[in-house]
């Protein structure tokens, strides 16, 4: 965000993190805040890396609070952190004019995770909100990947935009 004009219209949470630093500490600072918000995205002690219109990049640790039977990160953690990304991406990115809500999600695991995560929602392109008079879908991609690189899970979340009354 560059001009005041598009900062004007950012919601809350987003302008919220671009008050704060931008380093590690801005980030950890901001994550706590988040799942204080939102108390479920912290079971997976998500750190917000990247938080900007159109793309989103969240870490999660792998620890015995997200374990499966096998002591690899589990199937559903990895949904929340996927969830927590396309969140984060939705808050940079649908302007305050606007609201937003998940309404599908699938899910395809790759394979077994066996480190902490990477979660990174992406658009293509950012859509033209102003077109969004009536409510559409915006369709968010997750690729969850490992510490080595390699996609474990495969995610699309499908939220519904529409004009706030």
């Amino acid at each position: 965000m560059t001009s005041a004009q598009n900062l004007s219209t950012a919601s809350p949470t987003y302008r919220s993190r671009l008050r704060l630093p931008a380093n590690s500490l801005g980030a950890r600072l901001f994550s706590v805040a988040m799942c204080v918000r939102v108390p479920y995205f912290a079971t997976v002690l998500p750190v917000v890396r990247v938080m900007e219109p159109g793309r989103c990049e969240v870490t999660a640790p792998k620890w015995w609070g997200v374990h499966n039977h096998l002591g690899t990160f589990h199937a559903i953690a990895a949904c929340n952190l996927a969830e927590t990304a396309m969140g984060m991406l939705c808050e940079a990115t649908v302007p305050n004019t606007h609201r937003w809500i998940p309404k599908a999600m699938s899910v395809e695991y790759v394979t077994k995770a066996n480190t902490g995560l990477r979660a990174i929602a992406k658009l293509d392109e950012v859509p033209d909100f102003a077109a969004i008079t009536e409510g559409a879908e915006l369709m968010v991609p997750i690729s969850i990947m490992d510490k080595q690189g390699v996609e474990v899970v495969r995610a699309q979340i499908t939220t519904w935009v529409t004009p706030k009354s």
